[in-house]
């Protein structure tokens, strides 16, 4: 995870383990705030309403800065914090996950809580898989119609992400590059148009 980039998960999923009797359903989801972390906890607590425990964890923000865990009724230290220990150890954020527990009529113990509601986190992030979200710089792009067409055939072919086109009496490309490589693009921009337009910059955003 750096000031550029991170993990986060693919999609939404679930995945069950069972350790003697006692069913451990794993939901893991993409969030990007608090309130939609615990829409998930919630949904999970309506839909399972008959299970004894929704234990959750999520790490949120690119820097990982927002970080909250809870045992729901689980002795403390057996659920929620293990659960975010694994979020943690895959360098994940915009991460919730929720574990509901129906117990078996066997009691775990403290060590075999941790493990159980570990080992469903992971089986829940190995079903869902992971993507990288890269911090992109937005830039708005002058052209005239006769080079539009050629300079965002261009641009692409060099990895530069076109968000879409404006025609009006200048046509105007909207691109996105991920922001170590600003520099570089600027070049290719300069290339293409002999030195005769220079891009706007136009914020930034996460894809």
């Amino acid at each position: 995870m750096s000031a550029t980039s991170y993990l986060t998960v693919a999609r939404a999923g679930s995945a069950e383990i069972e350790v003697k009797r006692s069913r451990f359903l794993a939901r893991v989801a993409p969030a990007e705030s608090e309130d939609a972390a615990r829409a998930v906890v919630e949904a999970a607590r309506k839909e399972h309403w008959d299970a004894r425990h929704h234990c959750s964890a999520f790490v949120l923000g690119p820097d990982a800065s927002v970080q909250r865990s809870n045992d729901d009724g689980e002795p403390s230290g057996t659920a929620g914090a293990p659960m975010l220990e694994v979020l943690r150890g895959r360098e994940l954020s915009d991460t919730v996950a929720v574990v509901t527990r129906w117990f078996g009529g066997t009691l775990l113990g403290a060590g075999g809580l941790v493990r159980a509601y570990s080992d469903a986190v992971r089986a829940g992030l190995d079903e869902v898989g992971v993507r990288r979200r890269v911090l992109l710089a937005c830039f708005d792009l002058p052209a005239g119609h006769a080079d539009a067409a050629r300079w965002e055939a261009e641009l692409r072919g060099r990895g530069v992400r076109v968000l879409g086109v404006d025609h009006a009496e200048r046509a105007t490309l909207h691109l996105a590059v991920p922001t170590p490589e600003v520099a570089a693009f600027e070049a290719q921009v300069a290339a293409l148009s002999a030195g005769t337009v220079l891009p706007v910059r136009a914020g930034e955003t996460w894809l």
